[in-house]
């Protein structure tokens, strides 16, 4: 069976024609995942995903939502050095805050701990748990530490006024979502920190949200059955603000490499 190390990859949003939702960033963290598994990366990487995009088929019928993009692409390059690219169809989410549950994160060796790697199928079967547990996602615990969300970053809003996601040191991606869109909330006055976040410093946030590229910005009303602060506040709506002129203004094509 190929383990961990046999590719990296990143989720893209996609609209269906020839442009990428923040490719640049998520080319970035592949390099920089690449390098921890010693999966060599093309030179041409770039240029190849988006020569690809040209020959991909729609897989469905395109999100149409207003927060979110038309699909999806999954790019990586595995230990070979072949380059793969796969289209996706991205689900659309209820307007209301989101329920999740709480399971224990899988488990990985370091360096291989936080990376984009090909043992995904942890993250999946958390994601169908959550739904058999009548949730809509599940978050990930490590030691009573929010490592992740089975597909998406979660970001909660202390009292402190400061917004936290849990951090690359204890087993988190280096969310590409949370990268977009900081720089927007930081302006917006809601200064942005990775932390060593518990379950009560959850439940005791003024709110809380999850993000990614398929998903975009949700708010989350509640974990195990339990409140979490006031669902769509002023947290949800910074993030989400910031969201959709990513959705207008982040999107990348080959000229730019």
């Amino acid at each position: 069976m190929p383990g961990p190390r046999s590719a990296v990859w990143s989720a893209i949003a996609w609209d269906g024609a020839s442009s990428l939702l923040a490719a640049d960033m998520h080319f970035a963290r592949m390099a920089r995942h690449a390098a921890v598994l010693g999966i060599p990366m093309p030179d041409d990487l770039p240029k190849m995903v988006f020569d690809a995009l040209a020959d991909l088929e729609h897989p469905d019928e395109a999100n149409d939502s207003a927060d979110q993009a038309a699909f999806l692409v999954r790019a990586g390059v595995r230990s070979s050095g072949e380059v793969y690219v796969e289209p996706a169809v991205i689900r659309t989410w209820p307007d209301s805050p989101l329920t999740a549950i709480s399971l224990a994160a899988p488990k990985w060796e370091e360096p291989v701990r936080g990376t984009k790697h090909a043992e995904w199928e942890p993250y999946q079967d958390a994601r169908l748990t959550a739904v058999e547990h009548g949730a809509d996602i599940a978050l990930l615990f490590e030691d009573d530490i929010l490592v992740d969300g089975d597909r998406c970053a979660p970001m909660l809003l202390d009292h402190d006024g400061v917004a936290y996601h849990p951090r690359h040191s204890d087993g988190a991606l280096d969310s590409v979502t949370i990268e977009q869109i900081s720089p927007g909330m930081e302006r917006a006055g809601i200064p942005v920190r990775p932390a060593r976040l518990t379950l009560g410093m959850i439940l005791r946030a003024s709110e809380m949200v999850i993000c990614g590229s398929g998903m975009g910005v949700r708010a989350i009303g509640s974990i195990d059955g339990r409140a979490i602060g006031n669902p769509g506040g002023r947290l949800f709506e910074a993030a989400s603000g910031v969201w959709l002129s990513r959705l207008e203004v982040g999107w990348n094509t080959v000229d730019d490499f």
